[in-house]
Formats: C-alpha cells, structure tokens, sequence
C-alpha cells in the first residue's frame, strides 16, 4: 500500500497516521522529495480500510500495490534516483555513463594501462574483475586481493572510481574499504543472504540480472538490497538465456522502458556479456542509448587475443573511444549526453 500524504501535512499530521498502521504490526518506509511525501507500507494490510485512511484531511491518496516490491516501485519513489559515485551522477537526466575496463585483472601495471586507456577514450569509470565466477572451476578465478588492489592503484593513476564483483559476504569489509560500486553478478543475483549483507551497506550496487530470471525477480533482488536500508542500487541488464545460440545470451532491450516505468532506478546495459562477440558491441551499445539506458558497461582489452578470459566479447581501445564517439550523437538525438 502506498500512502502519499498532502505537502502541507506537518511532522506530527505524518506521524498520527503512521502511527495507527505501526500499530497493527505493519512496516512504514517513507521517500520524501521536493514534491511528495510518499510512504509504502508492508504487510499484511488487508485488514486496512484506504477509505478509512483518506478520509483524514492530511492524506493525498492511498493506493493498493499489486506488485511485492515497494521500495523500488515508481509508485513510491516518482522521482528517479541519481546516485553520485565520487562525483559521477547516474539516473534520471545526467549524462549516459560508459563504464569500461577488462573481464580479469591480469596484474597491476596492465590495469592501471588499461584504465588511461579507458579514460582517454571518454569513459568515466573502470570495471575489472578480482574475484572471477566460472562455469568451470580450472579456469582462471581471478587474482583476489591483489587484482583489487590492483585496481586501487589504477584509480590513484586515473581517478576512475572501480566497480568489480562481490562474490561472497566474508570479503564485503575489503569491497567497503577499497571499491567505489559494489556488483553482484548474474550467478548471485538471488543469493539472497549476499543481497542482505550488502544492503546493510551504503556503498553503490551494481545488480545484475540472473541467466534466466524475470523483471520482477530481477526488481525483488534490488528491494532485497533496499530494504536493508542501501538504496544506491542500479540495474545492469547482461542478456538471458534464450534457445539462440548465435550469441553468448539474449539482450532484452524492452527492459529499459519497462524498468523506467516501474522503478525509479537507474538502468546499464551490458552489451559485452549479452552479446558474446565483440562485433555486436557497437550496435548493441548505440541500441541501448537510443532505448534510454543510463549507462553502458564496456569490457576493453588491449590484447583480447591474449586475454585470460573473454577476449572474444572485448573492444580494443580505439574501438571504445569509436563507441563513445558514436554514442554521443545518439545520445544528442534523445536531449542526454555521455
């Protein structure tokens, strides 16, 4: 249920309300802004009467919400959240960002290279992977510790805040005290006890959707996170499994109006994991800024032929500065820039 309460209504009109619906157990969470005090109330409110709720001169409007989530609900929230990562605004009409940088940290002077390539080109912050998640477990799992390190000495060089892949809560301290934007993968995207524990934090979250989930699945992981009290989460879409074998996954592009309209979070696209093949990059890229996304996560590699892991899906330098370069003009057509 979703209360919004008249912007006249003082402190104590508010808390008068609130206050008979905490005391039939119910949980209130309140989203203020310049214009609306909007509060989602959670449990089990069948026993509330709306009309009995509006008849209160202080109250706007009730109104029943028939999806589960309710703190990342449009409804809720009218207003899109920008979240400000050292500087970098994502959401609502900033500029497009395009995060760049390789699938593995292979050492730290090939990232901290890579990440002037990164911000030479116009890309504005730097992604990389510490800790790896493989179908197979032979293949590279990544440097740990010292890839994220790594990458904080990149950052140093650079000023390029570093997003890389929380995989497990017992490395969360490291994540809070050395990475700018926390992302949990596809594989993890219902580990549901990681999404807590995060949530718990106030560090950004890069939310990834599962291989094979809904949008709604996909939405009740960020109102997991949310709901701990973190609400600096973006949505990243990396393509589904579909029967196509052509490409490594399934972009859905229709996500990105979609989760405009029912949530107020910000959206990236990943048009590296969805395609598989870094020919498709560029056009799935300007694809995604024509739709509308907020972002764009890029893997670069300078070498993908010696990549440790997806050479075949990584743009050379050159051709993600062309991306970038192309993207602005798309960007310029729909009023946004990048």
């Amino acid at each position: 249920m979703i209360i919004t309460m008249k912007k006249d209504a003082t402190k104590q009109d508010i808390e008068n309300v609130m206050r008979q619906l905490k005391n039939k157990g119910l949980q209130i969470h309140e989203s203020i802004g310049e214009n609306y005090n909007v509060f989602g109330v959670v449990g089990d409110t069948s026993q509330i009467d709306p009309k009995r709720i509006e008849a209160n001169p202080h109250v706007e409007s009730v109104v029943r919400v028939s999806s589960p989530y309710k703190k990342a609900s449009r409804m809720f929230h009218p207003e899109d959240t920008i979240i400000n990562v050292n500087g970098i605004k994502i959401g609502g009409k900033e500029k497009i960002v395009v995060i760049g940088g390789p699938c593995s940290v292979e050492g730290k002077d090939m990232i901290c290279h890579l990440a002037q390539e990164v911000k030479n080109s116009g890309g504005v912050m730097l992604r990389g992977g510490a800790y790896k998640p493989r179908t197979s477990p032979y293949a590279f799992q990544g440097m740990g510790t010292e890839g994220i390190l790594a990458m904080v000495e990149a950052r140093k060089k650079t000023g390029l805040p570093i997003v890389t892949e929380l995989m497990s809560a017992d490395k969360l301290d490291e994540f809070i005290e050395y990475v700018d934007v926390i992302q949990i993968g596809a594989r993890n995207m219902q580990n549901f006890d990681l999404l807590k524990a995060v949530g718990k934090t106030n560090k950004p979250v890069l939310l990834k959707r599962g291989l094979a989930n809904t949008i709604e699945e996909w939405i009740m992981s960020a109102e997991y996170i949310m709901s701990e009290g973190n609400e600096n989460v973006m949505l990243c879409e990396r393509g589904i499994r579909t029967f196509e074998p052509y490409t490594r996954n399934t972009l859905d592009l229709s996500v990105v109006p979609i989760i405009k309209k029912k949530t107020h979070l910000p959206i990236i696209i990943d048009p590296s994991h969805a395609t598989g093949d870094w020919e498709l990059v560029e056009s799935a890229s300007l694809a995604a800024i024509a739709a509308g996304a907020d972002g764009l996560i890029i893997e670069v590699h300078d070498c993908p032929e010696c990549a440790w892991s997806d050479g075949a899906q990584s743009l050379k330098p050159q051709r993600f500065a062309e991306v970038i370069r192309k993207g602005k003009k798309i960007a310029e057509v729909i009023g946004r820039d990048m």
